[in-house]
């Protein structure tokens, strides 16, 4: 598993492994209806505590990025799934960004350029 604790990192330490699963989900490292480790499986491996990973995965299952099926452990929700609701995530951050922008009275100009610099999407 490509997944890398930052003990310098401020967030905790379940929030770091949600979002690198939440990023191999989206680029498709993780596919749809793949199993992600066991929760035993993956603290052995991260020589955290079990209910670090379990915090983890449920946090990831809240905002639908797995799912659970009895008895079988958790499954990765594919990208198709959660995309619609990532996008509109950005786009709500990007309106909150853009009402700030309006209160620094930023120009237009000044954000497409930024973002025509900086952007290699």
């Amino acid at each position: 598993m490509l997944i890398q604790i930052d003990f310098r990192d401020k967030r905790p330490i379940y929030e770091q492994i949600s979002a690198k699963l939440e990023e191999l989900i989206l680029c498709g490292a993780i596919g749809a209806d793949e199993a992600l480790p066991s929760v035993r499986s993956l603290a052995v491996e991260l020589s955290i505590n079990p209910n670090t990973i379990q915090k983890a995965y449920d946090n990831l299952e809240q905002r639908g990025f797995c799912y659970s099926v009895s008895g079988r452990g958790r499954f990765a929700t594919g990208v198709a799934e959660v995309m619609p609701a990532k996008r509109k995530e950005f786009f709500d951050e990007l309106e909150e960004l853009l009402q700030k922008a309006a209160t620094l009275q930023l120009k237009q100009k000044e954000i497409t350029d930024y973002v025509k610099e900086n952007y290699n999407g």
